[in-house]
């Protein structure tokens, strides 16, 4: 009985396949693949920053929902 090779392939942004297969050829010690690197981490905390604003607009919602009761007010 013949072993298949079973091979997975990936679904990524092109852009990003271009850099993995940049860096796998020239190797990631230099300065532009530092430079890379530092801008990745930098575009995910952009989008925490975004992720906790959004947040405390949600939070700040719900807790004016919370103090908006109504009130009997005894008329003459």
């Amino acid at each position: 009985m013949a072993q298949e090779k079973k091979t997975t392939e990936t679904i990524s942004c092109p852009l990003a396949r271009l850099f993995s297969e940049m860096e796998k050829g020239w190797g990631g010690k230099s300065t532009f693949f530092r430079h890379l690197h530092q801008s990745h981490v930098e575009l995910l905390k952009a989008f925490r920053s975004l992720l906790d604003e959004r947040i405390v607009e949600l939070e700040q919602k719900a807790a004016a929902r919370e103090k908006k009761r109504t009130t009997k007010i005894k008329v003459e």
